[in-house]
Formats: C-alpha cells, sequence, structure tokens
C-alpha cells in the first residue's frame, strides 16, 4: 500500500511564475507557502509552492484561470 503525500510540490520555470503563483494563492486564501525547489526536479528557479492535498485541487484551479503556468513535483505529464 502506498501512502498519499503528506504535501503536494508545485514548481515553475521562472523566478516570475512563482512569486506570481504566491501572489495568486495568498489573494484567495489558499493555504500554501513558498520553499526551496529539490536539486533533483529540474525546475528553472529555485522556489517552489508547497501545500497540504486538501488544498491542492484549489491551488490548481487558481493557477490554471489565472495563466500560472506549473507542474507537480512527482507527478508525471
Amino acid at each position: 500500500m502506498t501512502e498519499a503525500p503528506s504535501t503536494i510540490l508545485y514548481l515553475f520555470n521562472t523566478t516570475t511564475h512563482a512569486l506570481w503563483a504566491e501572489e495568486v494563492v495568498l489573494a484567495r486564501g489558499i493555504p500554501s507557502e513558498v520553499v526551496p525547489a529539490p536539486g533533483d526536479s529540474d525546475a528553472g528557479c529555485d522556489l517552489a509552492l508547497r501545500t497540504l492535498p486538501a488544498h491542492g485541487p484549489a491551488l490548481e484551479a487558481a493557477l490554471v484561470e489565472e495563466g500560472v503556468r506549473f507542474r507537480v513535483y512527482g507527478r508525471a505529464g
């Protein structure tokens, strides 16, 4: 049995996108925090956004709606 991850990490190609994502989630009251991107992530910038799985759908929907490009760390596709 595989355990669900305790947090979800969102990666960005640029620092601009990471900071934009932070602004979007803060404005919408979605709990998250900016953290360093994992060294093995091949992220375009050194920042990532972390949240709990329960907040993932709202966070992803907000970023898509605002046009912020991102990918989820460890998720293919």
